[in-house]
């Protein structure tokens, strides 16, 4: 059994040395300068019931860098019964660029909840380049000329970076372990191997969204963006995805547990369809805190505690990087807490997605 553990967690040090070194030595792609004259672009956002996140969404996009008249603004309001649309208006009052606010009743094909407000707005878009955020989200100002270099020829979709911020110690452990993952995900990415797209800070052009047919005409999931993603690749085109301060945005965090229960059980969804390499990568992964008991068992309480120390070692350092090159400060101090966090989300999740429970997005519930 020693012999096992061993060699397990030597292996599993051996990956995240790896990645954390692939990390800090990954050379930053810089594109070339964005063509003259700039294209004008379209911002999709899909918004049910967001009345106190709708402002600050759209403030952001107000006070962007990107010329104003060359930017449309496309709101879906998914039949909110809150005052989301009231304010969304009176906050683009004056906007110099193009703001409409639809309100979305019907459905589109296949297309259910937020994929189904996409596809509406898509067929309103008027550009060639969607930029799709969520309403919960504040972009910064230089989010389009930092994505739109990235999008050549045969790119199909650009995925940008987001962290979660609030000022609860829930919240900035929500922030870390956002932060931490997509860090994972570059490096696996900077390999060529396709990941996931994040709906929530994503390019998709016109071209790779149309040749897919759309959101009405893929099949229904609760990971929409993953599910266009996939399309995309499949009719041969390529990705990106951006590792950099000028395309980072903030989330609200979630507010309660069991709502970030809620959204994770929708993310496993995404992680159920990932190519099995991946899903056994992730699996490995995840099986460090079991086998961390069954190392207490075997060889003692301090010889977990220095495998957990190096474990703590190794992320922090992972960490350190994701927010150097996102143009944070790490927070060292979280480090502790995060591996509670950790095991309560990993134990609570592998609980809670065997439970008969529909998915809930907004009040709406979902198969």
């Amino acid at each position: 059994m020693l012999f096992f553990l061993t060699g397990y967690f030597a292996l599993w040090f051996l990956v995240l040395a790896t990645c954390t070194l692939l990390f800090w030595l990954r050379k930053r792609p810089v594109p070339d300068a964005l063509s003259q004259p700039w294209p004008r672009v379209s911002i999709l956002i899909a918004a049910r019931n967001e009345e106190a996140a709708i402002a600050r969404c759209l403030t952001a996009i107000r006070q962007l860098s990107y010329p104003a008249h060359l930017v449309e603004v496309l709101l879906g309001d998914d039949a909110s019964t809150d005052q989301t649309r009231a304010v969304a208006e009176r906050t683009m009052q004056g906007y110099a660029g193009r703001f409409q606010c639809l309100t979305i009743t019907e459905q589109l094909g296949t297309a259910r909840g937020k994929a189904n407000v996409l596809a509406h707005l898509a067929r309103v878009a008027t550009s060639d380049y969607f930029f799709i955020t969520d309403a919960d989200i504040a972009v910064a100002p230089g989010w389009i000329q930092a994505m739109l270099p990235f999008a050549g020829p045969k790119v199909g979709t650009v995925t940008g970076l987001t962290v979660v911020r609030g000022p609860r110690l829930f919240d900035q452990l929500q922030g870390l372990d956002w932060l931490q993952s997509l860090g994972l995900v570059q490096v696996v990415s900077d390999q060529g191997r396709p990941v996931t797209a994040m709906g929530n800070n994503m390019l998709v052009t016109r071209a790779a969204y149309e040749v897919t047919g759309g959101y009405e005409a893929l099949p229904f999931s609760v990971t929409e963006d993953f599910e266009l993603f996939k399309a995309v690749l499949a009719k041969g085109f390529t990705f990106r995805n951006v590792f950099r301060p000028e395309v980072l945005a903030y989330s609200l965090p979630i507010g309660t547990p069991l709502r970030l229960l809620h959204q994770r059980r929708r993310w496993l969804r995404g992680v159920e369809a990932l190519p099995g390499w991946l899903q056994s990568g992730l699996l490995f992964y995840a099986m460090f805190y079991p086998l961390l008991l069954v190392l207490v068992w075997a060889a003692g309480p301090l010889a977990a505690l220095a495998v957990l120390g190096v474990k703590m070692l190794l992320q922090g350092l992972l960490a350190w990087g994701c927010y150097r090159r996102a143009g944070l400060r790490m927070p060292w101090h979280l480090l502790p807490a995060f591996e509670l966090y950790t095991v309560a989300l990993t134990v609570s999740l592998s609980v809670f997605r065997l439970l008969p429970v529909a998915f809930d997005w907004k009040g709406r519930l979902y198969k």
